[in-house]
């Protein structure tokens, strides 16, 4: 791969297909190839599929052969390209550990997405022992998808400002990265779709301790202040995305309950990891983590600094 993908891990699973119907549609939408890959671990006593939260083994729960393997990429690549008759459609399987395996690949990826099982007996798909080190060490952004849930509104052509719902970002001021906000950017560009930026604040300690403090205009004062920042780190990016309608949304309390709320109207719901290069690092941070398990929409996790 010469340049940069679209790449989806496909598995043959229902989580599986439902990640390369929207990587197809991604990679449409960005006018990029689109990658298939499965990750092919050769039988082992060892190898639970019920932990590998269903990357790299069949539907029957046995780790899938080189023939089946090449069927389930092929069956999937006719049927996407009979859909996308105009997307470039390239297959691979690869022998080896499938997190190792999807994490090279991601540094040829623009995007790397993953099927999820959503919430379950392991309770959710971070359980997974393929799904929480490629989440949490990519860097590159990776998009998970659940069958079932919402998917992104447009698969069906006409204009796609009239099918594509909001783009939501979460945002934390603390540390408005750039790669997150482009990124949230860009693909409400690429849907012609609006952005919706959310930023969640909390009142410090004080407040609950300090009369004064506790005042409501000093909570409104804060309130506004917040405000003012959201506007003044959005501007620039305002101005280079002029297309893009925006709205800004300071809420009070962690963010994490809020941007599920938004996501059941919202067709990919954007949100940031803090890159760290440690070798078994599986953190994602407690807003990531939280909109991975019960996000409505799509979720699109950016690494960055």
């Amino acid at each position: 791969m010469s340049r940069r993908t679209v790449i989806a891990a496909v598995d043959g699973s229902a989580e599986s297909l439902a990640a390369a119907a929207w990587a197809a549609r991604e990679a449409r939408l960005r006018g990029l190839p689109l990658h298939l890959l499965h990750a092919r671990q050769d039988r082992s006593p060892l190898f639970s599929p019920a932990l590998a939260g269903g990357i790299g083994t069949a539907s029957d729960g046995t780790t899938m052969t080189r023939h089946g393997a090449e069927h389930v990429l092929a069956e999937t690549a006719d049927r996407l390209g009979e859909r996308h008759p105009d997307l470039d459609v390239s297959v691979d399987q690869v022998i080896g550990r499938p997190a190792e395996v999807l994490l090279s690949a991601t540094e040829q990826a623009e995007v790397l997405v993953m099927g999820s099982r959503g919430l379950g007996v392991l309770g959710g798909f971070l359980a997974g022992s393929v799904s929480t080190p490629v989440i949490a060490r990519a860097e590159r952004p990776v998009v998970v998808v659940r069958p079932g849930g919402r998917v992104e509104d447009g698969a069906g052509g006409g204009p796609a400002s009239s099918q594509y719902l909001d783009v939501v970002l979460g945002l934390d001021l603390s540390r408005p990265c750039d790669e997150l906000i482009s990124y949230a950017f860009e693909a409400a560009t690429a849907r012609a779709a609006g952005l919706r930026v959310i930023h969640g604040w909390t009142a410090p300690a004080v407040f609950d301790h300090d009369p004064a403090a506790a005042d409501p205009g000093h909570r409104v004062a804060r309130g506004l202040r917040e405000a003012s920042a959201l506007t003044d780190v959005l501007r620039p990016w305002r101005g280079a995305f002029p297309q893009v309608e925006v709205t800004e949304q300071c809420v009070v309390g962690r963010a994490a309950h809020h941007l599920v709320d938004a996501s059941s109207n919202a067709s990919l719901l954007v949100v940031g990891r803090r890159i760290r290069r440690a070798p078994f690092v599986t953190h994602v941070g407690p807003v990531t983590h939280a909109v991975l398990h019960h996000a409505a929409a799509p979720v699109a996790v950016v690494p960055h600094l």
